[in-house]
């Protein structure tokens, strides 16, 4: 290794940073997190430091910098914009045995600051070396993605504990399958449900020696619209913890591809017309399997609880006694919106949404067509591919205006997105010469007029408004999505 790393107990301790700066008060930030006893030299600071010392939970000295500030300390920050000050304090730190960090200067430092994962108590600091200091920056990303933020909360249950374990179990084997329990069975889980109670109870059980009901669990996870980057960090954990997936059609194969490698697939698809696997198979698969101990996800797309079935699901588990989480994801209407460039809603155009499902003819003979067809409010049509010319004439009967306009976005957030754009007068028309296929979901309302002007991901939207705007050489407003032959042009460019 080329440093040797250690966690340093700085509470009550004297620190000294040299500068007041931006970069200064993070550094003085992460020292006050740990307790430490915090001077800063600097002529001038940033609002905040200058709060702090105010405040008294630090102490500022204005004038030059003096080598006998640096008695008694325990660590040395440099952190100006002058190396050769950055120097100075360097040299004599160093005459002293103190540790010191010149910011962005790895020759001069004899400590480097990691890149920190903070799970309270639970700490996890990755360093380069100095080398590569953006690297671990990634690294930290990526961890920070993959560890649960409940991690804090089971260290500190552990360190609770940690005496008793040691009576309860003081074989060293022993102690260590207790622990691995501890960390990997239902206390884990109570507390990634935010439930300390229930965790503490389970631990107590664990300590007398009571055996933990075996047993598999389901998440429900939303999966979002298909783009990976949509997906929360708490359903990509799911993904990498489970041992069965049992996933929908519309799951995209870039988000299936972030899952755990050996777990089992099960595609449970549904197409209008096209069940070929019913709901009542699905209960049966999430039973199976959670009965034979797996942690099973059952992975919708969209979010499990709009559209998705999610609540059946859920009443089913409960009802035969399975434990079950739920990981909402970005719904179809919020994500395609978002990336066709229409807001949901807009204090000029829309002061309300209604997410509708139109799947079939008995769904849309429940639905309220008179108070679909107001104005001033945006509809979000999921499902709706199949049966758009009988949603265009029973909202034209109803009275929503011919002229309103829609936007008719098709593989929203993904690669392949197209838009449609017109008038509610023209909507199964123009569907039908661009043969729109599902997944699509309809917007109608006034701010889909937006779409033309605001569009930034993919192809422009097919339009008579963007035609024109095209065919007169006007650019869209906002950064373009990458094209392939913008990246390419890009790329040779730099």
């Amino acid at each position: 290794m080329k440093l040797y790393p250690l966690f340093a107990d700085l509470s009550n301790r004297a620190v000294l940073v040299v500068g007041g700066g931006a970069v200064a008060e993070r550094k003085v930030a992460a020292l006050l997190g740990a307790q430490a006893q915090v001077t800063v030299n600097a002529p001038q600071l940033t609002p905040q430091l200058a709060r702090w010392a105010t405040q008294g939970r630090i102490t500022h000295r204005a004038d030059a910098f003096q080598a006998q500030w640096l008695e008694r300390v325990w660590l040395v920050v440099a952190a100006t914009d002058d190396r050769e000050l950055n120097r100075l304090v360097a040299n004599l730190a160093e005459l002293q045995r103190i540790f010191v960090n010149v910011v962005d200067d790895a020759e001069l430092s004899s400590f480097h600051v990691p890149a920190v994962v903070d799970r309270a108590p639970l700490t996890i600091a990755i360093s380069s070396g100095g080398d590569a200091p953006m690297l671990a920056r990634l690294v930290r990303e990526r961890l920070e993605a993959l560890l649960e933020p409940s991690l804090g909360a089971l260290a500190s249950l552990a360190a609770r504990l940690r005496k008793r374990i040691r009576l309860r179990h003081p074989d060293m084997a022993a102690r260590r399958r207790f622990y691995e329990e501890l960390f990997a069975g239902p206390v884990a889980a109570w507390l990634r449900q935010g439930r300390p109670d229930a965790a503490l109870a389970a631990a107590e059980q664990a300590l007398a020696g009571v055996p933990a009901a075996r047993g598999g669990s389901v998440v429900l996870v939303g999966a979002g619209p298909g783009d990976p980057g949509l997906l929360t960090l708490r359903a990509l954990r799911a993904l990498n913890e489970a041992d069965v997936i049992v996933h929908d059609r519309l799951v995209s194969a870039e988000v299936l591809e972030l899952a755990r490698r050996d777990a089992e697939r099960i595609e449970v698809g549904k197409q209008a017309g096209n069940h070929h696997v019913t709901q009542d198979a699905i209960h049966a698969i999430l039973l199976e399997h959670a009965r034979a101990g797996r942690r099973v996800v059952r992975l919708k797309g969209g979010d499990p609880f709009v559209f998705g079935r999610g609540g059946e699901e859920m009443e089913f588990l409960h009802a035969h006694g399975v434990a079950y989480e739920v990981v909402p994801g970005i719904t179809a209407a919020l994500a395609c919106a978002a990336h066709a460039g229409v807001p949901l809603t807009h204090r000029d155009h829309a002061q309300s949404v209604r997410l509708v499902t139109a799947h079939c003819k008995a769904s849309m003979d429940t639905l309220d067509w008179a108070a679909l067809a107001h104005e001033r409010q945006t509809l979000a049509v999921y499902m709706g591919v199949a049966g758009l010319e009988t949603i265009q004439a029973r909202l034209i009967t109803h009275g929503r205006a011919p002229e309103t306009p829609f936007a008719l976005v098709e593989n929203g957030s993904r690669s392949n997105q197209r838009v449609i754009t017109g008038t509610l007068a023209t909507l199964a028309e123009r569907a039908a010469l661009h043969a729109v296929q599902s997944p699509a979901l309809l917007i109608l309302g006034e701010v889909a007029a937006l779409a033309p002007t605001l569009s930034w991901f993919g192809q422009a939207p097919l339009g008579a408004a963007a035609a024109a705007a095209a065919s007169s050489g006007q650019r869209r407003t906002g950064l373009p999505a990458a094209r392939p032959d913008e990246v390419l042009a890009a790329i040779h460019h730099v």
